[in-house]
């Protein structure tokens, strides 16, 4: 089982030291889908955005962008993208820096890259545990209410994100006045603002995403695998 999960995922190592990335893409890189290699944080941040990988490995004092500086613009564009820092001794006074960004691991060199692998391997249940199948691809966390489309991060409003969880909470039709008394609370809202509401969310995703069930509301559209 763990050889399957780490054989799904994507690694981005964005690492300046051209011998520790040698190292690490030799020692582990082939227990992986695929070990992508950066220099430094521009062009990490550059190989995030057209890879779209699923956990962010890298150095924290680099040319041009720092770990850090990059790992601030991923969480932008992903706040739940799993990154690990890999640091020098003399560099834990950037710890707490890490920890307010949400890195999830930190690693001082030198390190056995066995344990690196290990701890990638053990973020299996935690990276699929509060995740829920849907239709076409698209996937929703539970706990970050965050959605993805093919893994790619789709960006959601707050009341897009709490409308996903209010279907995926109940996973049945959700009545139209429920709706609207979750996201609108006190306010007066038309059917036709729900409506409005619901056709610009599926403009984003997809017109098969959220099931409009008639005279009763609406349901989200769950993968087979899921039910």
């Amino acid at each position: 089982m763990r050889n399957k999960f780490l054989k799904q995922l994507k690694i981005l190592l964005v690492e300046d030291e051209e011998k520790l990335s040698s190292l690490l893409k030799n020692a582990i890189g082939d227990s992986f889908g695929s070990f992508t290699l950066a220099g430094d944080g521009a062009e990490g941040l550059e190989m995030f955005l057209k890879i779209s990988p699923d956990i962010v490995i890298t150095d924290i004092m680099m040319p041009l962008m720092t770990g850090l500086e990059m790992a601030k613009e991923i969480k932008k564009i992903d706040p739940t993208m799993p990154i690990i820092i890999l640091s020098a001794f003399s560099q834990t006074d950037k710890f707490l820096s890490a920890i307010d960004i949400g890195v999830v691991k930190y690693f001082i060199k030198p390190f056995d890259p066995d344990e690196l692998l290990e701890y990638i391997a053990s973020l299996e249940t935690t990276m699929h545990s509060k995740l829920v199948m849907l239709e076409e691809g698209f996937s929703f966390n539970k706990k970050t209410l965050s959605l993805y489309k093919d893994s790619k991060f789709v960006p959601l409003t707050k009341k897009e994100r709490v409308f996903m969880r209010l279907l995926l909470t109940n996973q049945e039709v959700v009545s139209d006045e429920a709706i609207k008394e979750t996201l609108w609370e006190e306010q007066n809202v038309s059917d036709e603002r729900l409506r409005t509401f619901i056709r610009r969310l599926r403009a984003k995703t997809s017109k098969n995403l959220i099931l409009n069930i008639t005279a009763q509301g609406y349901r989200i559209n769950l993968s087979p695998e899921y039910l």
